[in-house]
């Protein structure tokens, strides 16, 4: 017989450890801080060593529960594909993707209707993180994190490039009537939005288009890029915004990307997934869906004929 630890206590612990917060982990798992603190101390008493250490008014994990925090998720990971393996045949499989809020939001939502189409028995369940560079969690079968797959900060785990990223200028075609933009000098003037969670992104936009000069401009600042996003919408001013997650806006008219030529790439997005998972091929599958999506997206296309003509700019 394997000596194991308590394993409700070890699911309880890696939460805990993953959120960094008794609290948090309680409403995660909907029970009690109680229930939380009890279920860590009776972990700690098998192992024989402290796992959490106070901090003012919280609760840090040590150094060595950060690295028994990851092989337990590891763990609990190769559990979730071996229990889906043994499922019923034919019955309704889940599968469980992380991404971020935009890129939830903005280009996987809207396209998961045609992966059903060809997968009627799979129903994808998307959870999202509020930026692309936080910290891979158990529970999830495969999470989109903004990256590159070589040399990779993941090395337990597969990453598969899935779509490429560009930055350009965007505004609302009302604005646009009304004070257009058909060089990049157009801009003075324009109130700018930025995003907290997007830095730089006006300043490489700025550099790229000949206008440094610029780069301490004001700016009115949200929090996130998806506020920002609507804030352009509405209208209030211009923004810099991805092009493969705008692509849907600009097709329905509500944004426009008033100088397309001016491009600024940025690190892509690829798709993580556990090495060891992957029964019946269902995650290799759909992430050689999400590859094929972005391949098959379609370019953004100029300014509307009704700006009157299309300018190329020399800063690519």
């Amino acid at each position: 017989m394997r000596r194991l630890p308590p394993l409700n206590a070890l699911k309880v612990f890696e939460i805990a450890a993953q959120t960094g917060s008794y609290a948090d982990a309680a409403a995660e798992l909907g029970v009690t801080h109680g229930a939380v603190s009890r279920q860590i101390a009776l972990l700690e008493n098998w192992l024989g060593q402290r796992l959490f250490a106070k901090e003012g008014r919280r609760m840090v994990a040590t150094p060595m529960a950060k690295i028994l925090a990851a092989e337990v998720g590891l763990s609990f990971d190769r559990l979730a594909v071996a229990a889906d393996a043994c499922g019923r045949p034919g019955a309704r499989r889940i599968l469980r993707v992380s991404a971020p809020t935009s890129f939830a939001m903005r280009w996987l939502i809207p396209r998961l209707d045609r992966y059903h189409a060809g997968h009627p028995h799979v129903e994808v369940a998307v959870t999202t993180v509020s930026t692309v560079l936080e910290d891979l969690r158990g529970g999830v079968d495969v999470s989109i994190r903004r990256g590159v797959a070589e040399g990779s900060a993941w090395p337990q785990h597969r990453v598969v490039p899935v779509l490429a990223d560009v930055d350009t200028l965007i505004m609302s075609p009302s604005l646009f009537k009304e004070r257009p933009i058909l060089k990049p000098a157009d801009i003075e003037g324009h109130r700018l939005l930025a995003s907290e969670t997007r830095p730089g992104d006006w300043a490489n936009w700025l550099d790229a288009a000949g206008l440094q000069h610029l780069a301490g401009k004001p700016r009115q600042v949200f929090d996130h890029f998806f506020v920002t996003r609507q804030a352009v919408e509405d209208g209030l001013g211009i923004g810099i915004g991805p092009l493969p997650m705008l692509e849907i806006d600009v097709a329905a008219g509500r944004l426009m990307a008033p100088l397309p030529e001016i491009r600024v790439p940025r690190t892509g997005y690829v798709a993580v997934i556990p090495r060891q998972a992957d029964a019946g091929n269902l995650l290799a599958g759909f992430v050689d869906w999400l590859a094929g999506e972005a391949a098959g997206a379609a370019p953004v296309s100029d300014r509307p004929a009704a700006s009157g003509r299309s300018r190329r700019s020399p800063h690519r």
